[in-house]
């Protein structure tokens, strides 16, 4: 830890800040009027030049309300800019001006293992890494993040994280909104914690490692209580979560519904109407909110699932008296200078539901995803070991699993004692049951990330190659867990 506390400015958790808990009176347009205004990430658009260049840095960060520290950032001093990739050849590169290693992990995107950023492709201080992505999949929403083993968390935390929208420039035609920074918002959901000077801290101390680090305070687009100003029309919201460990559950605080129209891969057939959205670290979604009929809104979120009594001796972190609150996501008010170009929800978006059940399966596996190796037990669980995936933590040197090329496998995923984002690089994967079960509304589509509350049944279809010295990985997305050794990793030819 040592090493790279540097970027965070303090490893001591400090009580400081605190969630905004929600009250109906928060909405009113008297109460949001003195919020700075949210900014949206810059965007990096690359579909004309096909090819962008992203370096990592240091700063100091004002992330609101008097809280200002040392962070890490793509091109900037926190977060980075969102990426607009086309299909086809895109030119990347990734300049390392940090004194620690990183790498540029592409979640989301489907390229080779040799170019997908993983731990095995490190860029030394000082170094670059330019790899050539052969973009080939449907328009999502992604993102990249440094993927260093035992230095995933502390580094994602610290700000080494940015957003990827994959277009094909027919958005128009399907009736979505397009306007980026309009009607077209990127939204990156963190939870930090800051110290009383307002610097952003990180803890790694046993319930941080064995739950996640979870904050106190909520962060959008990296700043804290900022009101995001919206046309009075239907408005596409691409929400990432790109906290370590908090699992959302969004909904609008007047029950009004989002019209889900995509999840990790792409566009679903047509638009679902839903009052609530699950959203677990690394995962992605895009959702139509109706804005025409009220000049504010809050998006809000209940509790973690994995807090308190219903996750392992519950998580310290939060407040007793708090857990059954909702609290702040984000706010919205109207802007009449703003134009928003679409009044309806369409009715199709022309996406696919996948359907491998018709492939034939080459493979059937099972992966238990286990908290912790060695130390004491208790309550079923080990305590103070390592993380691990059917009983084994990750060793860089060896190649769990081998798959072959255009098959497709049958994966169940289980996990008890708390609930685990699990993700798979460089593939698309079918979500076939969830504790057998028919699946959630957000993991239906493909996906890459989805969470495993007890027991999932997934089809996973292997068409991108991955060699010996670049194989993918498959990990639980809380932050803390992959660092501790929940991964293992792949090969396919």
């Amino acid at each position: 830890m040592k090493r790279r506390v540097f970027l965070l400015g303090s490893a001591a958790l400090v009580a400081g800040g605190g969630y905004v808990w929600f009250r109906q009176s928060s909405v009113d347009a008297a109460a949001l009027s003195g919020r700075p205004r949210l900014k949206m990430p810059a965007l990096l658009d690359t579909t004309k030049s096909g090819r962008f260049g992203l370096s990592t840095n240091t700063g100091q960060t004002d992330f609101g309300g008097g809280r200002t520290g040392t962070t890490a950032g793509y091109n900037q001093s926190y977060l980075g800019p969102v990426l607009k990739l086309r299909s086809g050849s895109v030119q990347a590169s990734v300049e390392n001006r940090l004194k620690m290693p990183v790498s540029s992990h592409w979640h989301g995107i489907l390229v080779p293992g040799e170019v997908d950023g993983g731990p095995h492709q490190a860029i030394e201080p000082g170094g670059q890494w330019q790899p050539e992505l052969p973009i080939d999949q449907p328009p999502c929403t992604a993102w990249y993040h440094t993927h260093i083993h035992g230095a995933t968390a502390t580094g994602v935390y610290a700000g080494l994280a940015g957003g990827i929208v994959v277009s094909d420039g027919r958005d128009q035609a399907r009736g979505l909104p397009s306007t980026y920074g309009v009607d077209d918002l990127f939204l990156i959901l963190q939870d930090k914690r800051f110290s009383a000077d307002g610097r952003m801290v990180y803890s790694g101390d046993m319930m941080s490692r064995m739950h996640g680090f979870t904050g106190d305070t909520m962060l959008v687009n990296g700043q804290v209580g900022s009101v995001t100003a919206v046309p009075k029309s239907i408005v596409r919201l691409r929400l990432l979560n790109a906290s370590n460990a908090r699992i959302f559950r969004l909904a609008l605080h007047d029950g009004r519904p989002m019209h889900l129209i995509a999840t990790d891969g792409g566009y679903l057939p047509a638009p679902a109407a839903i009052e609530e959205l699950r959203l677990s670290p690394g995962e992605r979604a895009e959702v139509l909110v109706d804005f025409s009929t009220a000049e504010t809104a809050m998006l809000v979120s209940k509790p973690d699932p994995n807090a308190g009594m219903g996750g392992m001796m519950g998580r310290m972190q939060n407040l007793i008296s708090r857990l059954g609150s909702d609290f702040e996501v984000v706010a919205f008010a109207t802007d009449e200078r703003l134009e928003g170009k679409i009044s309806a929800i369409p009715d199709q978006l022309g996406g696919a539901i996948p359907d491998l059940r018709k492939l034939q399966v080459a493979k059937q596996r099972h992966f238990s995803l286990d908290m912790g190796m060695g130390g004491g037990m208790m309550g079923g669980g080990m305590m103070g070991g390592e993380m691990a995936i059917n009983g084994k933590a990750f060793a860089e040197r060896t190649i769990n699993l081998r798959a072959n090329l255009g098959t497709v496998e049958k994966w169940t995923v289980s996990a008890s004692m708390l609930a685990h984002p699990f993700h798979i690089h460089g593939v698309a994967f079918e979500v076939l049951s969830e504790n057998g079960n028919p699946p959630r509304p957000e993991n239906r589509g493909w996906k890459d990330t989805v969470l495993v509350n007890q027991e999932l049944e997934l089809l996973v279809r292997f068409n991108r190659p991955a060699p010996d010295t670049a194989p993918f990985m498959y990990h639980c997305h809380i932050l803390e867990h992959e660092d501790a050794g929940m991964m293992g990793q792949f090969v396919v030819g």
